[in-house]
């Protein structure tokens, strides 16, 4: 192998662990979020906004550089595959961090509202699982694991469920008075911010699963679409044969038939 080639494997390889770089910081992040919402923390909540620049800033060089091996290095095959990957997965993750941002401004507006034990736990609880899919995405990237991959739409289950009993605590704590309508809102959008974050890890088992085998999850979409499409059009020309075929039967209905009917 020449060197050319062996700086281009090298360079695909400090792409991949500078990945996991970011994926560990946002993973750290939601916890650390997380922490400042239970805690009352405003310094600590503002320190996780400010930081997001950091963030941006990093996601933006990795995309630069996802962008220069294409345009210099043509990769092909399962190498291109890796770097579309990679470019997708620093978009879900920047996204990711974007929703705990979104969770440190909440615990602004929330900084006054008292919590009953059962909301801060579902909280705690949908931070841990938050945390834990998107560990268990890079890892599935790391190690190329197309069964974590698939398993991650299942594990985020239990993040959805955390969410659903979440919202339920919420509505019956606004409706016991112990909440007002304010709180509640603010609430709200604190848990779906986690559920979206899950929403992401998600995605990145899916594309993590295109790298490997090739296979894309759109594929699946547009082939149900194309279904629904045809099932649609023979459902209206069958429409319009029956248009035919009743007024033909009206016409060749006698005269008397068409008294006896009305009559």
């Amino acid at each position: 192998m020449n060197e050319t080639r062996v700086g281009y494997h090298s360079e695909l390889e400090d792409l991949r662990a500078d990945l996991v770089t970011l994926g560990v910081l946002v993973a750290e992040t939601i916890g650390r979020g997380t922490a400042a919402l239970l805690d009352r923390d405003l310094h600590a909540a503002q320190v996780i906004i400010d930081g997001d620049d950091v963030i941006d800033d990093y996601s933006l060089g990795l995309e630069e550089r996802c962008y220069l091996i294409m345009a210099l290095q043509s990769p092909i095959a399962s190498d291109l595959r890796f770097v579309l990957t990679t470019l997708r997965l620093i978009s879900e993750l920047e996204r990711s961090a974007d929703l705990v941002v979104n969770i440190s401004k909440a615990s602004r507006r929330v900084y006054d509202v008292e919590f009953d034990p059962q909301i801060r736990g579902l909280i705690e609880q949908m931070g841990v699982e938050a945390t834990t899919l998107t560990r268990k995405a890079i890892d599935s990237y790391v190690d190329s694991d197309v069964a974590l991959a698939t398993a991650l739409d299942d594990i985020d289950d239990r993040l959805d469920a955390l969410q659903s009993d979440y919202m339920a605590a919420i509505l019956r704590s606004h409706s016991e008075g112990q909440l007002n309508l304010q709180g509640a809102v603010q609430l709200a959008m604190i848990g779906r911010y986690y559920e979206r974050i899950g929403d992401h890890a998600v995605n990145i088992g899916e594309r993590v699963n295109y790298m490997v085998t090739g296979w894309l999850p759109e594929k699946a979409g547009a082939a149900r679409q194309r279904m629904r499409e045809s099932e649609a059009k023979v459902q209206a020309d069958n429409g319009e044969l029956d248009g035919v075929l009743g007024t033909e039967t009206d016409y060749q209905r006698s005269p008397s038939q068409s008294t006896e009917t009305d009559s």
